[in-house]
């Protein structure tokens, strides 16, 4: 999953994508509001942290552009502790949570996972398949016989996408957008060889291939 950290603060925004980066999902940076309005428009985020008091253009103005123009990326807005008011206006502008400043990052961590699995229509807890169980914790999947194995970030973060939209066929464009954070290598051959690896780890048959459209985890919706 991919997210974008709109802060001017840098060093904060730097903080924040390095501790979510370490928590498995991939991450960009926007320091000014004229480039997140940008980047939240063309590019493909599945969560926006927001800080509302940004240089160039106010985050509550962009905010209210994005859901104007049916943009429905999930957004947690980032406020003063204080900033009531902010508050209030950035969750009827459409925001889907809120956190005040200064806040543990455990509790970011938390609402991230929230608003994201609300936005899949996945109840909160462990990812689980039929086989197998994903710690998102520990970025580790746990098999019925009780054994433990880790995954790589990209794995992942794949297998944690491929988990949210079970039935979906999903196309190897869609997968680099939502796997990768924007400056990384989008190789598809690449993107292959970590599903290859996932294939291997638990079973070839909880990836399908779609010739000419992409992959599917689980069975296909109709």
């Amino acid at each position: 999953m991919r997210i974008l950290i709109v802060e001017d603060d840098k060093r904060l925004a730097q903080g924040l994508q390095k501790a979510i980066t370490a928590a498995g999902y991939a991450a960009d940076v926007a320091h000014d509001g004229e480039e997140a309005g940008y980047l939240g428009t063309e590019e493909p985020y599945d969560l926006i942290l927001l800080d509302l008091g940004l240089p160039r253009r106010p985050g509550l103005e962009i905010l209210k552009e994005w859901r104007k123009a049916a943009n429905p990326v999930p957004v947690i807005i980032l406020t003063a502790r204080d900033s009531w008011k902010e508050k209030v206006e950035g969750l009827k502008a459409g925001a889907d949570d809120y956190l005040a400043k200064p806040f543990h990052m455990d509790e970011l961590l938390a609402r991230i996972q929230a608003v994201t699995r609300r936005h899949t229509s996945k109840t909160a807890g462990s990812l689980t398949h039929a086989t197998f169980t994903l710690d998102e914790d520990r970025q580790m999947v746990m098999l019925e016989n009780g054994q433990e194995f880790s995954l790589t970030g990209t794995e992942f973060r794949l297998l944690r996408y491929f988990m949210l939209h079970p039935g979906k066929i999903l196309s190897k464009s869609r997968l680099t957008e939502h796997v990768y954070a924007y400056d990384q290598d989008r190789d598809s051959n690449v993107l292959e060889v970590y599903i290859r690896r996932l294939r291997n780890k638990l079973g070839p048959e909880l990836i399908q291939t779609r010739r000419g459209q992409g992959y599917v985890f689980g069975e296909e919706k109709a």
